[in-house]
């Protein structure tokens, strides 16, 4: 069943994520992220403001965000490939245990509460722009990633925290690539490669934890709008080359800064939300 939207709400709420979709796809290329880290919060308010209700709210904005994220993070990552400074040896080596996080995420949050998934939202990405906010060159753990199985465990936990989170998963795995001694763009770079590994199974998830749910706005599929994602795509895809190319001639620690700002923002909403909506 779904919930009665005017036509004049419609049209502002295409609106709402046309724009919503410019800022991702810049994001996803600036940062080689998903973009989640915008969208979400953007489709919170947005789905909120068409009375869809509370209990699923979130969880169709981590699925429409994960639905966009699929075309986005695909030429995010096609954008930074072309630039030579991906390393697809340890996109290999991770990519089946990333998979295995995101079922293993989907599967929660087809019973996982609407606050239990802000809370994680939350708290994940708070402790993210911490650690880029105040993060030093000095802080290197190692010269290099973890030959044993310690990164296949972080990989696992990524995939599982993007799903709940949906994000594209960069923004934990730059902060691990790079307390292991990995340079910033190359790790940003390499990170933009777990994207579609996380946003195509993602969906695919979310659409079968959300099929037979009450209460989502015309033409959604699951826990996936396919309004939301037919407005964002086009538009996102246009922007994130345009990251892409801001994001190579950025210095480190302005490009450090930024990605706190956004993260440490995008928190503390769902933080307010998670405790008073």
């Amino acid at each position: 069943m779904t919930i009665g939207v005017s036509t004049q709400g419609l049209v502002l709420l295409a609106l709402a994520l046309a724009a919503s979709g410019f800022v991702m796809g810049f994001l996803a290329g600036l940062f080689g992220i998903g973009g989640g880290a915008i969208l979400v919060p953007a489709l919170y308010e947005a789905f909120r403001a068409i009375g869809v209700d509370h209990d699923v709210l979130m969880h169709l904005c981590l699925g429409t965000s994960l639905a966009v994220m699929v075309p986005t993070t695909i030429t995010s990552f096609r954008s930074h490939r072309a630039k030579g400074t991906v390393d697809e040896a340890f996109l290999k080596r991770v990519a089946v245990w990333i998979v295995l996080g995101v079922i293993i995420g989907a599967l929660i949050a087809r019973v996982a509460p609407s606050r239990t998934l802000q809370w994680i939202w939350a708290v994940c990405g708070g402790l993210l722009a911490i650690k880029m906010a105040f993060s030093r060159d000095e802080w290197v753990i190692a010269k290099d990633v973890p030959k044993s199985w310690v990164t296949e465990a972080v990989a696992l936990m990524i995939g599982l925290a993007s799903t709940l989170m949906s994000i594209g998963g960069a923004s934990i795995m730059v902060a691990f690539m790079t307390m292991f001694g990995r340079p910033l763009m190359p790790s940003i770079s390499t990170s933009s490669g777990l994207g579609p590994l996380i946003a195509i199974p993602g969906t695919i998830g979310f659409i079968w934890a959300g099929w037979g749910a009450t209460n989502l706005p015309p033409f959604s599929i699951g826990y996936v709008s396919l309004l939301g994602a037919a407005v964002i795509v086009p538009v996102s895809v246009y922007a994130a080359p345009i990251g892409v190319r801001v994001g190579h001639g950025l210095p480190k620690r302005k490009m450090e800064v930024a990605f706190a700002a956004f993260l440490g923002l995008m928190s503390l909403r769902f933080l307010v939300g998670a405790i008073f909506d």
